[in-house]
């Protein structure tokens, strides 16, 4: 199945008319839906079903205390909407104007001279050279990176009998391999994973962005009096000719992509094939294999689950509801990978997802992820092939967040086991 099983309607209209700003959708006097709250983390599928049933394709919902946005959970809806930036622009610029500066949220989603947040020309200038950088990455050498990092950090823990596979393996690898291809120090590298935590998790998110934007700043620096066989040198050397300023916003964009959603990717997947008797029968004996977990998981558990923010610069008329200008329209991917109208719950082989979103603003890296994420995955498989959780699967606590979708741990257990070599 593909996404060209799924065409997209004609695109919205637009109309300058009176819009209740604040208020795109009549939510009968109720709340809009906290997708900040302990609550959404510990059952978002059930929160995007009751969504469904009462609001349809678009739903009310707050991305922090007083921040109003609209959630796209309607998946024909969503791919009209990714595929028109025309009508729905990623510059952030008029909204930021009203949003305080200690917003847990204004990190991800301010205007920044990088990709995410342009469109037309400028995008284009910048997608071209950070597509460059993308291609240039030799993946078998990449699949030796993930292998070099993935051993030692199983040695660390291989002869404990227990271990967390975020804190102990998923982070220290999803940071490892991101500094690896970005030719990062570690030193900087710290300070950067530092601050993109406290902006995903939204606490003192302002600090990690200043935090992280130096690091970016140091890095870039460096890499300009030293260039190396690496993304960031290649990016300066790219014909676009990115200035200082632009290059630490493509450079944040990159290792922002690169750490916390392929932690969550690995992780994710990992949790779904100790807790699905489907992968069992001591994991390496299962009847799926990683790429179908990896897949499913894209579906159902996508690790940025909701992302792909839009800002209407007028109000907007779609599905029958009219949108304010220059407010959050946020695409769930999460929501719409599980629209009722989509989901046959056959997802082997199956790359409908919106995971990776769509259109102009499509991951340019979904096979750089692919292959670390399954390598990383594949690594501990067989070094550990009978570890099981250490825990009850419904004790898993995930992380709130808006955007993400994220355990705070993923506990195993296993037989002691010797360190591996290392070749």
């Amino acid at each position: 199945m593909t996404t060209s099983q799924f065409p997209p309607h004609s695109s919205a209209s637009t109309i300058a008319c009176p819009v209740q700003h604040g208020s795109p959708i009549d939510t009968d006097g109720g709340p809009r839906v906290a997708l900040y709250s302990e609550a959404f983390a510990a059952d978002p599928h059930q929160a995007y079903r009751e969504m469904h049933r009462r609001y349809g394709s678009l739903a009310p919902v707050e991305l922090a205390p007083g921040v109003p946005a609209t959630l796209v959970i309607g998946y024909h809806t969503a791919l009209r909407i990714l595929n028109d930036p025309d009508h729905f622009p990623h510059d952030s610029r008029t909204w930021q104007k009203d949003v305080p500066s200690d917003c847990p949220v204004l990190p991800m989603l301010e205007w920044r001279p990088a990709v995410i947040r342009n469109d037309g020309p400028t995008h284009s200038r910048y997608r071209q050279a950070i597509v460059a950088g993308i291609e240039e990455i030799d993946l078998f050498a990449l699949h030796a990176t993930v292998e070099q990092i993935a051993i030692p950090l199983i040695n660390t823990f291989c002869e404990d009998g227990s271990a967390d596979l975020i804190s102990q393996y998923a982070l220290p690898l999803s940071f490892a391999v991101i500094n690896a291809m970005l030719g990062c120090p570690p030193e900087i590298g710290q300070r950067a994973a530092t601050g993109l935590a406290a902006m995903f998790e939204g606490v003192d998110a302002d600090k990690g962005n200043a935090m992280f934007s130096q690091a970016m700043f140091d890095l870039v620096t460096l890499k300009r009096a030293e260039p190396g066989n690496d993304i960031v040198s290649g990016l300066l050397q790219h014909p676009a000719n990115l200035d200082d300023g632009e290059m630490i916003h493509q450079v944040l964009c990159l290792y922002g992509a690169g750490i916390e959603p392929t932690q969550n990717l690995i992780v994710n997947t990992l949790r779904l094939m100790l807790t699905d008797d489907r992968f069992g029968a001591g994991l390496l004996g299962g009847s799926l294999s990683t790429r179908d977990a990896l897949d499913e998981v894209l579906f159902t558990d996508p690790p940025l689950s909701n992302y792909c923010v839009s800002f209407p610069k007028q109000p907007i008329l779609i599905d029958g509801v009219w949108l304010p200008a220059h407010q959050p329209v946020v695409v769930s991917m999460a929501g719409c990978n599980n629209d009722p109208a989509i989901n046959s719950g056959e997802y082997t082989d199956n790359r409908a997802h919106l995971a990776w979103s769509l259109g102009p603003h499509a991951c340019p890296a979904r096979s750089v992820a692919y292959m670390i994420a399954q390598d990383a995955i594949d690594q501990l498989l067989d070094a550990l092939p009978d570890m099981r959780l250490a825990v009850a699967a419904q004790e898993l606590v995930w992380r709130p967040g808006p955007l993400h979708r994220a355990l705070a741990a993923l506990p195993i257990v296993f037989p002691e086991s010797p360190p591996l070599n290392i070749s």
